[in-house]
């Protein structure tokens, strides 16, 4: 039952044997599993790549605007007088803002402070400082502006208190 294929048969086909019968397979679909993985990684992979990007971009921007008014609130009561208060809070946010690779530019629009007492330093008095920047999306071209975001408003808001043994300002 046994017998030896020839020269002739294995360019034709390869045989093996299945419940003792012998079958014949192709040669035109070896390789063809490769190319489909290597297809539908791809079509898997692109999406989940770009996806932990944008998530990494915002997490980042996160991360800014959180220390940018912390940081910014804590400037602005810690400043000598009242007239140095608020330069010295947006180069806190700026400093913040740079930090994660955010243009340290637009500091000065991104800061809103309010007060809850006037003046703003008035000691035991709060002060609120708010961080809010556009962070656009990585790989989005600006022909798509109608359809898709081309970026995303984050913000963070972060309260501190003027210390009350300090003199007014």
């Amino acid at each position: 039952m046994s017998r030896r294929a020839s020269s002739a048969d294995d360019d034709a086909a390869v045989r093996t044997r299945h419940a003792g019968r012998p079958v014949r397979r192709r040669r035109g679909d070896e390789g063809s599993a490769v190319v489909e993985f290597l297809g539908v990684a791809l079509l898997l992979l692109v999406p989940v790549v770009y996806l932990v990007l944008v998530l990494g971009r915002m997490q980042a921007a996160a991360f800014a605007v959180d220390g940018a008014a912390r940081e910014g609130a804590r400037g602005f009561v810690t400043a000598e007088t009242a007239q140095s208060a608020a330069p010295r809070a947006v180069t806190a946010v700026a400093l913040a803002l740079e930090d994660q690779g955010i243009d340290p530019a637009v500091a000065p629009e991104a800061l809103t402070i309010t007060c809850s007492t006037t003046p703003c330093l008035t000691p035991g008095g709060s002060v609120t400082a708010t961080v809010e920047v556009e962070i656009p999306l990585p790989g989005v071209p600006g022909f798509l502006q109608g359809s898709v975001p081309l970026s995303i408003p984050v913000s963070a808001t972060a309260s501190a208190t003027v210390d009350t043994y300090v003199a007014g300002r």
